[in-house]
């Protein structure tokens, strides 16, 4: 490789000025290796076998590690100190059970695909094999040399123009602030990666609280956290009219013109679209429409319940109704309010803590998604998806919860693509170990872009111009798919 000399000085999106160089010479010199033949090779790629059957994503991430031993593979034969304080439930699929506190979802089970068999070797709390399917072990924190998540690469094929919706909207919106913004540890997993920062998602905002007087106790409370995503920025301050701001957009353009010609071209394309998303929310009423929940029936909210998880759910579903193709909500943890301080990583306290806020929160919010959904025929065009990044041990600790877990956990997939009451993979006697059809989570982000009509293997341009798959190592869960 060929290194242009020049200062270290970095771009806004990270890439530093003799990287750029860099690139730029291997497109110079480097023969049939340009950007243009790359870009010309994928367009005449053949079109995916068949067209997707889901429009659209909602993930619903239950961040720290969701126990699938008290959840959606209870072991009541196994012995005291494994099996769960729980029973299982009968579902509306013969066979199929899940937990007791799950009364609404037992009765979606016919939508649904359950994957118990979920595994990773990427270590604990380790958020990039669930967004991206590799599995890099320590990679907590984001870099710009991680593979790109699922959303940003459907970001990136509304921005290569390969899908024609509304320009105003993104495609990939992340809810209902970055991951890990509670734990002031941001975390790898979410990101646009090796393909830039202009296929980060759109991340919202949120001021989370209690209840009055609400604490948790040693860390973990069945205890709800309140609040309401919003857009950074979605208000104009008095004094500035939209004319005023198209005026300060012309004379921003003109700027980054002269800039343009002298700095790296795609440094500053990630700076445009940081601008263009920036104005867009300030300007588009269709982008802003589906955070104003003051329009919305007050039953409407109650049914999803008047959480922070519940509300983000109900945005996320009209996120969906508006265009939007990848909507995130996940489950975080909240430590800078002292509440659910660590989401469904549940060490302490774990059964009160599910019993008494996580699973009936998720069970009444879940199922009024899927209720509503279903009801306008939108189920069959959209895919709902359930996981966590790890599991939970199968022995119960003496803080009365379970240790991290990655050997053996399960997820969730419901709607659009999938086939329904089906069950994927199964685990030992004390759910610890998989026992039958091991599935990656590569293998379930390759289902979900089977699902979108996105081949696994769909070739994307990183930012030194090379071609990379959506998905490394992935193959589409056949045994789930419709």
């Amino acid at each position: 490789m060929i290194t242009m000399l020049g200062t270290p000085r970095r771009f806004c999106d990270g890439i530093t000025r003799r990287e750029t160089l860099k690139a730029g010479a291997l497109s110079l010199l480097g023969g049939g290796f340009t950007l243009d033949n790359l870009l010309r090779a994928e367009e005449a790629r053949p079109a995916p076998r068949r067209p997707g059957k889901a429009k659209s994503v909602i993930l619903l991430f239950l961040g720290g590690g969701a126990a699938t031993q008290d959840i959606w593979d209870l072991k009541p034969g196994a012995p005291v100190g494994i099996r769960s304080e729980f029973q299982p439930i009968a579902t509306n699929v013969p066979g199929i059970q899940i937990c007791e506190h799950l009364p609404r979802m037992s009765r979606w089970m016919h939508k649904a695909a359950l994957i118990r068999s979920v595994n990773h070797k990427a270590g604990c709390h380790n958020f990039l094999p669930a967004y991206t399917g590799l599995e890099l072990p320590g990679s907590i924190h984001p870099s710009p040399n991680d593979p790109p998540s699922m959303g940003s690469v459907c970001e990136y094929l509304r921005q290569q123009g390969a899908r024609q919706i509304d320009h105003r909207l993104p495609d990939y919106v992340y809810m209902p602030f970055y991951l890990g913004w509670g734990t002031t540890t941001r975390r790898s997993g979410p990101y646009g990666g090796c393909l830039g920062s202009r296929y980060d998602p759109l991340f919202t905002e949120c001021e989370p609280r209690g209840d009055k007087g609400a604490r948790a106790r040693g860390g973990y409370s069945p205890v709800p956290v309140r609040g309401q995503p919003y857009l950074p920025n979605s208000t104009l301050i008095p004094s500035v009219t939209v004319d005023r701001l198209n005026a300060r957009r012309s004379l921003l353009q003109q700027i980054d013109e002269q800039l343009g010609a002298a700095e790296g071209q795609q440094a500053m394309a990630g700076h445009d679209r940081a601008q263009q998303r920036a104005f867009g929310v300030l300007t588009s009423a269709a982008m802003r429409a589906p955070f104003d929940l003051d329009k919305v029936d007050a039953k409407e909210r109650d049914r999803y319940g008047r959480t922070l998880f519940g509300e983000s759910t109900l945005i996320a579903r009209r996120c969906v109704e508006a265009g939007v193709r990848f909507v995130n909500v996940t489950w975080d943890g909240i430590e800078r309010v002292y509440l659910d301080v660590n989401a469904w990583d549940t060490h302490d306290n774990g059964f009160a803590t599910l019993k008494g806020n996580h699973l009936p929160t998720f069970d009444q919010t879940c199922s009024a998604l899927l209720e509503d959904l279903d009801r306008t025929g939108r189920l069959d065009e959209t895919l709902v998806v359930v996981m966590s990044e790890m599991g939970r041990t199968p022995r119960i600790v003496a803080q009365g919860g379970r240790d991290h877990w990655t050997y053996c956990y399960s997820a969730l997939l419901m709607g659009a693509g999938i086939k329904g009451g089906t069950v994927c993979g199964a685990s030992d006697a004390h759910a610890a170990y998989v026992k039958d059809r091991p599935v990656s989570p590569a293998d379930i982000c390759a289902s979900i872009y089977h699902c979108l009509g996105i081949e696994p293997d769909q070739m994307v341009i990183d930012r030194a111009g090379r071609p990379i798959p959506a998905v490394a190592n992935g193959k589409p869960i056949r045994e789930i798919l419709a």
